[in-house]
């Protein structure tokens, strides 16, 4: 048997700061062998960057996905090219940088990872989803038969249809993209764990991460304003799948929603600085200006 930890989209530093320090423990804690996790939102809530790359692979995740803010930090446009772990929609045109799939070895054997993006209300529109998955899982068959798929989009029904699609041939379809764990976690009749949606790593009283306040002046306005991402407690959403590693097929899968604690901080000059206030240190720090986040 093969646990693998899946964590849907990291909201900016509270919620990399939570994967990086409790992802060694949750490994530990819950006999993982295998952890991927979504970093599209992971440097101040849009995009990531080379250095938030190297901090969660150091942290023990194996594979990090993406979806339509993979191209918002100028660097990972050249960075993706050096990190076959980190990767970008599967179904980019034909030159685009990156890969969007990766197999592993691991003591267990090998892990094949799909990153796919759907077109339902997404931009950029990529190119058929179910054409791209389809060729990918033929071929990547051919190496394991243990295959996670991270399906970044917006709407349910694309979600379910992508993982109707694919059960019986891969292990696991998540979805991500829209940051609100869903309850439907089930194994289809074919053997796929599939969830609609994991969730997010990130602040709890929020709007899919940012301050709740300037979200609503949008809303009430349609003015342009500034989209801090939120701060406060901060839960890890996600799933935590069983596969059997002679079939491939999933034998069970669980949600996951676990709060994060960090320690308090202890400086030099011996002062024990609060949870709270080290939170809102870490946290002043970011803000994004432009429209209602788009998952």
């Amino acid at each position: 048997m093969l646990r693998l930890l899946f964590l849907g989209d990291i909201i900016g530093e509270p919620g990399r700061k939570a994967v990086i320090e409790m992802v060694p423990k949750l490994r530990q804690s819950w006999e993982v062998d295998f952890v991927i996790v979504n970093g599209e939102n992971a440097a101040a809530g849009r995009g990531i960057t080379g250095r938030i790359t190297i901090d969660l692979l150091r942290a023990g995740v194996a594979v990090i996905t993406s979806g339509d803010h993979i191209w918002d930090q100028k660097e990972v446009s050249s960075y993706i090219e050096t990190e076959p772990r980190l990767l970008r929609p599967i179904n980019y045109p034909v030159g685009t940088p990156g890969k969007g799939s990766i197999v592993l070895e691991t003591v267990k054997g090998k892990v094949g990872v799909i990153n796919v993006q759907g077109r339902t209300f997404m931009q950029p529109s990529l190119e058929n989803p179910f054409r791209h998955i389809q060729e990918e899982v033929s071929r990547m068959r051919a190496e394991t038969h243990i295959i996670f798929v991270d399906v970044h989009a917006e709407t349910t029904s694309e979600k379910i249809a992508l993982g109707r699609f694919l059960d019986g041939k891969v292990s696991a379809v998540a979805g991500t993209h829209t940051h609100v764990q869903t309850a439907d976690e089930q194994i289809f009749p074919g053997g796929t764990a599939f969830i609609c949606d994991a969730g997010m790593c990130g602040p709890n009283e929020s709007v899919l991460g940012r301050e709740i306040h300037p979200i609503i002046q949008r809303f009430v306005t349609s003015m342009p304003t500034n989209f801090p991402v939120a701060k406060g407690g901060v839960t890890l959403h996600g799933i935590l799948v069983d596969i059997d590693l002679t079939t491939g097929k999933a034998t069970s899968i669980r949600r996951v929603a676990e709060p994060y604690a960090p320690e308090p901080v202890t400086p030099a000059d011996g002062h024990r600085i609060s949870r709270d206030e080290a939170a809102a240190g870490r946290r002043a720090r970011e803000t994004e200006v432009g429209a209602i986040p788009d998952n």
